[in-house]
């Protein structure tokens, strides 16, 4: 169990980097993919195995919202997946927008969506076992790092100035389109609270020291105001060298 809790966190870490430097739409949502897989493995070197099944059905329902929206960006943007092309989708795609934005804050674990009724239990579970400060902690780091690269996605998709792209607004009327969409974030919404009563008829109890209870909260809440601040750095000279290193995945392909 340590080999797969060492396994799964350093999973979970490399990924998340990767993703904070990488443009390509579908590549950021296969990497958050891979990250949540290191999750679903680290809760179960936990001897979490219930809680790791739980993640794994919330997190298909969000995470096939985030593709379908993603195909549906990809299909109005002129076939490209660069996001560095996008910029001021929301405009154009008001619908996709908001239920991408959905699935995103879903990942990221923000209260009462389904990602946080399965995340939040992992994490508060996990701070009950005694593997040391160093695995709490890049725990948390991990945890920062999908909320990282979520804004990321969302600034320069949706926020950030306009990227040069083509960008044609027809997909929104196109009913096959957007209504699985619309069934997806309503599951998103809603399959938290029912999926944890299917799974757990018995009430978890979790004691945990107030700064540790909070620790998930708070760790998401600054990653979220430090991407904010921060949009700039990533196109920085000074980040050539990581940005390099992280787009070619540390050089696992090679």
């Amino acid at each position: 169990s340590a080999l797969l809790l060492f396994i799964s966190i350093m999973t979970m870490f490399m990924s998340g980097v990767v993703a904070i430097f990488e443009y390509d739409l579908k590549k950021i949502i296969a990497l958050s993919t891979l990250s949540q897989l290191g999750m679903m493995m680290f809760s179960i070197s936990l001897g979490l195995y219930e809680l790791a099944f739980f993640h794994l059905l919330t997190h298909a329902l969000f995470k096939a919202l985030l593709f379908l929206c993603a195909g549906i960006l990809i299909h109005g943007a002129g076939n490209t997946q660069d996001i560095r092309s996008f910029g001021g989708l929301s405009l154009n795609f008001p619908l996709v927008t908001a239920c991408m934005n959905l699935a995103n804050l879903s990942l990221c674990g923000v209260p009462f969506l389904a990602g946080f009724y399965s995340k939040d239990l992992i994490v508060e579970l996990a701070c009950q076992y005694s593997w040391g400060i160093f695995v709490l902690l890049m725990m948390f780091i991990c945890l920062s790092l999908t909320v990282l690269y979520s804004v990321r996605l969302t600034y320069l998709s949706f926020v950030g100035p306009y990227g040069g792209g083509t960008s044609i607004s027809v997909c929104e009327s196109d009913y096959s389109l957007v209504g699985p969409v619309a069934i997806l974030s309503f599951t998103s919404l809603v399959s938290g609270p029912i999926l944890s009563w299917l799974n757990f008829p018995a009430p978890v109890l979790i004691f945990l020291p107030v700064f540790l209870k909070w620790g998930a909260l708070f760790f998401v809440g600054v990653s979220l105001l430090v991407m904010l601040s921060l949009q700039g750095l990533t196109y920085s000279y000074k980040w050539g060298a990581v940005s390099k290193f992280s787009g070619l995945m540390w050089f696992l392909p090679w």
